[in-house]
């Protein structure tokens, strides 16, 4: 049998989930494309000897978007200010982040589609000039100054890149978009992980979990922990094959990856709505659920297995899913309605 075996001795931390993730972009693994890009943006700015140009990274949450954006600032050797969207309420709050910036640091904004406009109209010379535009006193006696700020980095990073606005958009030098990973990049990343976790696992047994870790990372990592504490109790601390599965199916998570969820909106779809089409909001209050939670967690994993298309009048199952769940298919429409 493949083991990887570590010290007994090795006792993993509370802050492990950070040494977990990678910090340079030779142990990032997968995203190639990406890294490739990452590689020569990082060469050429430090032949250069400037900052970096700013960088939006967007696609579903969990596929390294922030761990990227700490990469980025651990291979140029300069320090990282990490804050939010939402965080941000007011343009003095930006302004106060801002004027802390030194030469080459990089300002990580997560959730970035969220910031608010009057805080866009600041961070716009920001990136572009390098200054800060303030106003001092206020009526007739208020006066426009401009400070100089020196030369740094944006790193963005969102989910709903559509909702990033045109003029931000446009002021990144560098677009990029994480895919879902491949089940080869799953098992390096659960068997690096498995590592630092000091636990005993077969290789079958990281690849079912790699299986039914919707290609995401986040995801990955979480089963990891939940896999280990199963075989702790129930399995002398051993992860096989039959103990991954057996752990799985009682945290309800499927041979492809979905969890309850991620069913019941498929057969809210298919039993209360006759397969669709279906609008969001529709779904959401029939599952009682967020319609962001949905579109953004759900919907995204969805699509891509196959199992739920998006068309101009709503969702529709697709023959997939009736296979996946059980289900006889018909065509949409035709389905009788549960209710």
């Amino acid at each position: 049998m493949n083991r990887n075996v570590l010290d007994p001795e090795q006792r993993p931390g509370d802050g492990l989930d950070h040494a977990l993730r990678p910090t340079r972009l030779a142990e990032v693994i997968g995203q190639d494309g990406v890294v490739e890009n990452l590689k020569i943006l990082i060469e050429a700015a430090r032949q250069r000897g400037e900052a970096l140009d700013h960088v939006l990274f967007y696609g579903p949450p969990g596929l390294g978007k922030t761990t990227l954006a700490h990469v980025l600032a651990n291979e140029m050797g300069v320090n990282i200010k990490v804050t939010a969207g939402p965080a941000i309420e007011r343009p003095g709050d930006l302004a106060a982040i801002l004027t802390n910036m030194r030469a080459g640091d990089v300002l990580f904004i997560d959730e970035i589609h969220r910031l608010g406009r009057a805080v866009e109209e600041v961070l716009y010379p920001a990136m572009e000039d390098y200054a800060l535009d303030i106003v001092i006193g206020k009526g007739p006696s208020a006066r426009s100054v401009r400070l100089k700020l020196p030369r740094f980095t944006v790193v963005g990073a969102t989910t709903r890149l559509a909702l990033v606005t045109a003029p931000l958009r446009a002021r990144f030098g560098a677009t990029y978009r994480l895919d879902y990973y491949d089940l080869a990049a799953m098992e390096t990343i659960l068997l690096r992980a498995a590592e630092k976790l000091a636990v005993t696992v077969e290789a079958e047994g990281i690849r079912v979990i790699g299986q039914r870790a919707r290609g995401t990372p986040r995801v990955a990592l979480r089963l990891l922990r939940r896999v280990r504490d199963y075989a702790q109790v129930r399995a002398d601390g051993v992860i096989t094959a039959e103990v991954a599965r057996q752990a799985l199916d009682l945290l309800n998570i499927d041979a492809r990856g979905l969890d309850e969820m991620d069913r019941r909106v498929l057969r809210a779809i298919i039993e209360k709505y006759g397969g669709g089409p279906v609008g969001l909001s529709t779904i959401a209050a029939s599952i009682s659920e967020e319609p962001d939670t949905i579109m953004d967690v759900v919907e995204p994993y969805l699509m891509q297995l196959g199992f739920l298309e998006r068309t101009s009048q709503g969702r529709v199952a697709t023959p997939k899913a009736y296979e996946h769940l059980g289900l006889e298919y018909r065509e949409p429409g035709k389905q009788q309605r549960l209710f």
